[in-house]
């Protein structure tokens, strides 16, 4: 039928031997784990609360521009409400279209092609590894001239 304990063993007193090698165990593991908080995960944390409020601050950007411009044209022209609507559509395509750049990684680039080796979280910054070389303006041709 397998071990069986002996009387020894059955001490109500003390817990058995493994199971003071776990708890030791245990408590050896929670000490490191204490001790040693990774940095990433509160670096990606703040990295992704950052990039949540540049996509918001880009929304509501584009918005707040598009309603402006709407608004002024509005009071200029006379055309109430037509301008504040056109420009309020144009303001939330704005709006989108930026946030669809930040998460596709074109960044804010002249142009739509990515960047070789950029990746969405590092949108808009230049690639570290390869400086631009001569004739390369951000992935364009050089101009003719």
């Amino acid at each position: 039928m397998g071990q069986g304990l002996g009387a020894a063993d059955m001490d109500e007193s003390r817990p058995p031997k493994s199971l003071d090698d776990l708890d030791a165990r245990l408590r050896e593991a929670k000490a490191r784990r204490a001790g040693a908080k990774p940095a990433s995960d509160s670096n990606e944390r703040g990295r992704g609360l950052g990039f949540a409020v540049r996509i918001g601050v880009d929304i509501v950007a584009a918005l707040v521009v598009g309603v402006g411009i709407g608004l002024l044209l509005d009071r200029w022209l006379g055309t109430t409400p037509w301008m504040l609507l056109l420009f309020f559509v144009l303001g939330s395509a704005a709006g989108l279209l930026n946030v669809y750049r930040v998460m596709a990684g074109y960044g804010y680039t002249a142009g739509y092609r990515q960047a070789a080796g950029r990746s969405p979280d590092r949108a808009g910054a230049p690639p570290e590894d390869k400086a631009p070389e001569a004739g390369d303006e951000g992935g364009r041709p050089p101009a003719a001239g």
